[in-house]
């Protein structure tokens, strides 16, 4: 590929990046656009991210083709390879030529040569010690990456891992609003429910609080169901 297309897909895929930074976006379709990015601008025949979840296993999240969903397969199945070897130690593993492999591949190895796949290169998807997940790269021909093809595998894996992160960032947020959401709601109900006890029972709203929180304490409810309850006209105290 000559230097501007290749130039000109890296600074696109890079633009992609910043959309997410400010808009939602789904991060299976970016983590599905560098794989292609990496086939498209490195000398390579194959990619695939595979990122860990929450039990730290790693799982397939985007490929560019069916080979490169099998090779990641192979590698979880056999539990070796580069892309394991990658997110244990949190290094770049290069596998030159498949057919060298070490021995401890043996099973993975197998597989790839009769996938066709004869060199594997694994980058880190990693911040700080934090390894989250593996960018992968596959040859139909034994070789290795050229040090600007191996720079740009780690860019796109620093891409890679600044979405996913972003991501995450986003939906613990939107889960942390979603939590104080309910909690206010809930305060609001509570705030009724003392108002209604104590129109009830003639009593200061402080005594009326007091009544309704000896109620769920006795009861082992929490204390917003039974103000709902209380509210809803379905509990008298």
């Amino acid at each position: 590929m000559t230097g501007t297309p290749r130039e000109a897909r890296i600074v696109d895929t890079f633009a992609t990046l910043a959309d997410t930074l400010v808009d939602s976006y789904d991060v299976v379709e970016l983590l599905q656009t560098l794989v292609e990015t990496c086939v498209d601008v490195l000398d390579i025949d194959a990619a695939g991210i595979m990122l860990a979840n929450a039990w730290g296993e790693l799982e397939v999240i985007a490929s560019t083709s069916e080979t490169s969903r099998l090779m990641e397969v192979l590698q979880l199945d056999a539990e070796a390879g580069p892309c394991m070897t990658t997110f244990t130690t949190g290094q770049p593993v290069a596998c030159p030529d498949i057919a060298d492999a070490p021995a401890a591949w043996a099973a993975f190895s197998a597989g790839a040569l009769a996938l066709g796949v004869r060199s594997a290169h694994a980058v880190p998807l990693r911040l700080r010690a934090t390894v989250i997940g593996t960018l992968n790269l596959f040859g139909t021909a034994p070789g290795t990456l050229s040090d600007p093809d191996l720079r740009i595998a780690r860019a796109m894996a620093d891409v890679a891992t600044i979405g996913i992160l972003h991501e995450r960032t986003l939906r613990e947020h939107e889960v942390v609003q979603a939590q104080l959401q309910r909690a206010i709601g809930s305060r609001e109900v509570i705030e009724q429910a003392k108002g209604v006890v104590s129109h009830v029972r003639s009593v200061s709203i402080e005594d009326a609080f007091g009544i309704i929180r000896a109620h769920a304490v006795a009861t082992g409810e929490p204390l917003s169901d039974v103000a709902q309850a209380i509210v809803n006209r379905s509990l008298r105290l």
